[in-house]
């Protein structure tokens, strides 16, 4: 159920029924209910009294919350890999480098599990595979954003940028690798107003409107 929510199988406002939902995957309600009470603690669902279980909308700050959190974390993921690169990781990174170009014609909806397999060898290889894991629980409304993107925006930037990660780890670069995270994980705010107006219903917008997102300045960059 929480993949189909990310992936946008269910809408915002989409009703589901508990019932339902047990019949289908044969099992009884007790299991169906705590599943639905976990989702509603990440904020997919909304369980009304009396009125039923709903898909929620996409909260748009919770987005930009969630992204801030990860750039925090990967950026330091990242440097403590380019302090001690380690080749067998690297030879790994790569490895999936060329499977994420591979999809690009073929299958760009398998670009996603590519990109979150990515990140979390990442994490795994720095020894904060706890980290992702609380990543992973605090990022789900900023997935629903990147299925509603897909297709709309290049992937070949991203991997490009993932490559530039890389190699930034592999020459022991600290500075320029947290950069280069940083800048990724970045990309989506420049896609969001985009994503916004062409989804306008998903999303559940702050009373006055959208506020610019405050971002520490990225230092360690080739510019700098």
């Amino acid at each position: 159920m929480r993949d189909a929510i990310i992936r946008n199988r269910f809408a915002p406002g989409d009703r589901i029924s508990e019932s339902e939902i047990a019949r289908a995957c044969n099992v009884s309600r007790q299991p169906v209910r705590e599943a639905f009470i976990k989702l509603a603690s990440e904020g997919l669902l909304a369980i009304l009294p009396q009125r039923g279980t709903v898909t929620t909308k996409i909260g748009y700050s919770a987005v930009l919350d969630a992204r801030f959190l990860r750039e925090a974390i990967e950026a330091d993921i990242v440097a403590i890999l380019a302090a001690s690169p380690d080749p067998a990781v690297i030879r790994e990174l790569r490895a999936q480098l060329k499977a994420q170009v591979a999809v690009i014609q073929t299958k760009p909806q398998d670009f996603i599990s590519l990109d979150e397999r990515f990140h979390r060898t990442l994490a795994d290889a720095a020894g904060k595979g706890g980290a992702w894991r609380l990543i992973e629980g605090l990022k789900s409304q900023m997935d629903r954003v990147r299925f509603l993107s897909l297709g709309r925006f290049p992937l070949k930037k991203l991997i490009e940028q993932h490559t530039a990660v890389v190699d930034r780890i592999e020459i022991g670069d600290t500075k320029g690798a947290y950069a280069a995270i940083r800048g990724h994980l970045r990309e989506v705010l420049s896609d969001l107003p985009q994503i916004l107006g062409a989804n306008p219903d998903f999303f559940d917008v702050p009373e006055g409107g959208v506020a610019a997102p405050v971002n520490a300045p990225i230092q360690g960059g080739e510019n700098e």
